[in-house]
């Protein structure tokens, strides 16, 4: 939509006939988006005919699937396109962020990979309230590229060359904010909410100063800005689910009634594999992994937080 309104040809791959056709003919999209009008654009459940001659790659699918969806695509890309990835998570078994799951997958060079992450949770960008996001790709001008072709009076992109921390705050901001659900579901207030949201930005930062980002951008808009939205927006996935584990549901009960992907309950153990494996200390990345895997109570992970042994505030503390 946001690229549509921008003034692009968007041809919009998926699995369901229906909506395809819904989307070419109605421009709607009512089981995902009711009560929204979409811009011109063409549906199709065929993967070649969404693919040909596109310039850009939009690729926005589950993070533990797109090894495997990507490499089924790989011959049809088109060998100048600029693949975009609003994915948000790191792979389980591999521990790679998304820009290298696609690098392999698709055989590209990462000069062709974008990575796309801001405050944009999808149902305000769908009813076109102004928001902005942070494209970044080491070619700065593919990067300059994907910006101009979606930006649009409601949608303002800006650019950097930091993946690597783009990449990671998209991806431990959904696990941050699964922890801050939880911490309301069991009715903690907002210093509990402010301080969580606060350590998490530093448990983002100090992971991916370590892998060699750019420190600047965990304070923009890629950084604070989007943990901010997820963390606090009863619109986000992740606070959604981690509010239903807080008020005492099952990861299987909270998954179903959230009702749609919350990539922070499958990335937080990758995440914690990817720290672990560079030494870093993630403490409320653990937590979470503990609560929703090893059945530790919300309670308990909060004690720990607060019982860890005091420290001089910062990065390293």
């Amino acid at each position: 939509m946001v690229l549509a309104d921008a003034g692009c040809d968007v041809r919009l791959w998926g699995r369901s006939a229906d909506v395809a056709e819904e989307v070419t003919t109605q421009h709607t999209n009512a089981r995902y988006l009711p009560g929204i009008t979409l811009p011109a654009m063409t549906g199709t459940t065929d993967a070649a005919e969404a693919l040909a001659d596109a310039q850009i790659v939009v690729v926005a699918v589950p993070s533990q699937v797109a090894r495997a969806t990507l490499t089924a695509l790989r011959d049809l890309v088109e060998p100048d396109a600029v693949i975009v990835s609003l994915m948000k998570g790191v792979e389980l078994g591999t521990d790679e962020r998304m820009s290298q799951v696609i690098v392999e997958a698709l055989d590209v060079p990462l000069s062709r990979v974008a990575v796309v992450s801001g405050p944009n949770l999808a149902l305000e960008i769908a009813e076109r309230q102004p928001t902005a996001t942070v494209v970044a790709c080491i070619d700065e001008d593919a990067a300059r590229f994907v910006a101009e072709a979606c930006s649009n009076p409601y949608f303002r992109p800006y650019t950097n060359d930091d993946v690597v921390g783009v990449e990671l705050c998209g991806a431990v901001k959904n696990v941050i904010a699964l922890a801050v659900g939880m911490a309301q579901g069991r009715g903690f207030g907002s210093n509990t909410i402010a301080t969580v949201i606060t350590r998490g930005l530093v448990e983002i930062t100090r992971l991916g100063l370590e892998l060699g980002a750019d420190a600047a951008t965990f304070s923009g808009l890629a950084g604070m800005g989007d943990l901010v939205a997820t963390c606090t927006s009863p619109l986000s996935r992740n606070n959604t689910l981690g509010r239903h584990i807080g008020e005492g549901m099952s990861l299987e009960e909270a998954v179903t009634a959230t009702g749609t992907t919350a990539e922070g309950a499958k990335s937080c153990r990758s995440v914690l594999d990817l720290a672990s494996k560079h030494g870093v200390d993630v403490p409320i990345t653990s937590g979470v992994v503990s609560v929703l895997y090893d059945g530790l109570p919300v309670e308990d992970m909060a004690r720990g937080l607060l019982s860890r042994p005091q420290k001089a505030e910062g990065i390293g503390g």
